[in-house]
């Protein structure tokens, strides 16, 4: 049975993790062309993921290089202008998380690798080996001799073109997400971006606050010091980057209940009924046990169930 986008985006989540992992053994420096390549290669695109957007990127390579903003925030990888660095940590995780769903877990709950867990060395006779389409292939020698099998080729020919341009376009989004800023415009950016390449997207790249907090008169079943304080840890919600979605889960008792959005732990700004900017207060009427409150900050939209 064909796997999710979601599934098979933290599957190559991982094998981003084990591709540098074996370029840490190898001495090989791979930049973030070679790492995406070789993840897709290794975990082929299916069907809807091999679709190619309006910029010639496949739907599944968009997702998975927005998605990578995931290992960056568990301090798995570091990006930089000289290319994607695994951690020790990175490393690790790869030991301590082996399969997709232990790693998926892991990396949303931002569960803690266990310190018994060794950095993983390199087995013996180790040879590094690549499946991915070559450069010259994907950057368009012969293109056509190589990609008319499926659609899942023809998508995989396309990643090594596409890397650069999608790495260029979304850099600047990952930062506004950790900054809380606005994207800088393409005259502002170090390179150029490629709009199209973001159309019909399954990852949205909206610009998100650094936190987003459910502050209300139930702030203090939640383990807060008082309520209406969206200041406290306990009143944050956790960001889901996949679904693009601020979420908070909680047990209350049953009562009726308000609250606002508040983001970035203070009132300067702040979101009420209907999405409205410093509105009316939110209302629950709470049967008691889990309520699960979500966010969606590019509407404003709030759903309660």
């Amino acid at each position: 049975m064909a796997k999710s986008t979601a599934e098979n985006t933290f599957l190559r989540l991982k094998t981003v993790l084990d591709v540098l992992t074996e370029g840490v053994w190898s001495g090989d420096a791979l930049n973030a062309g070679q790492v995406l390549a070789e993840a897709t290669a290794r975990v082929p695109f299916n069907e809807h993921e091999a679709e190619l957007l309006s910029g010639g990127i496949p739907r599944g390579h968009k997702t998975l290089t927005s998605a990578t903003a995931k290992l960056v925030k568990a301090g798995w990888l570091v990006k930089g202008r000289s290319g994607w660095t695994i951690t020790d940590e990175g490393m690790r995780a790869t030991v301590a998380f082996p399969d997709a769903v232990s790693f998926a877990s892991a990396l949303d709950a931002g569960t803690p690798i266990p310190a018994d867990v060794q950095v993983p060395t390199a087995p013996e006779g180790f040879v590094r080996k690549t499946t991915a389409v070559p450069e010259t292939a994907a950057a368009g020698t012969d293109i056509k001799k190589t990609t008319k099998k499926t659609p899942a080729k023809k998508a995989a020919a396309a990643v090594g073109k596409a890397a650069k341009v999608l790495e260029d376009a979304v850099e600047p989004v990952v930062k506004a997400v950790r900054k809380g800023k606005a994207p800088a415009t393409t005259e502002e950016a170090a390179a150029p971006a490629a709009p199209e390449a973001f159309e019909d997207a399954d990852v949205e790249t909206h610009p998100q606050p650094e936190a987003v907090a459910v502050a209300g008169d139930f702030n203090t079943f939640l383990g807060a010091p008082e309520n209406w304080a969206p200041q406290y840890d306990e009143a944050q919600m956790e960001f889901d980057f996949l679904d693009q979605i601020w979420k908070k889960s909680a047990e209350l008792p049953a009562g009726f209940y308000t609250f606002k959005i508040a983001i970035n732990r203070s009132w300067d700004e702040n979101y009420g009924a209907f999405g409205a900017f410093d509105g009316p207060n939110h209302e629950l009427h709470h049967a008691g046990g889990t309520v699960t409150i979500r966010y969606n900050h590019s509407t404003r939209d709030i759903t309660i169930n």
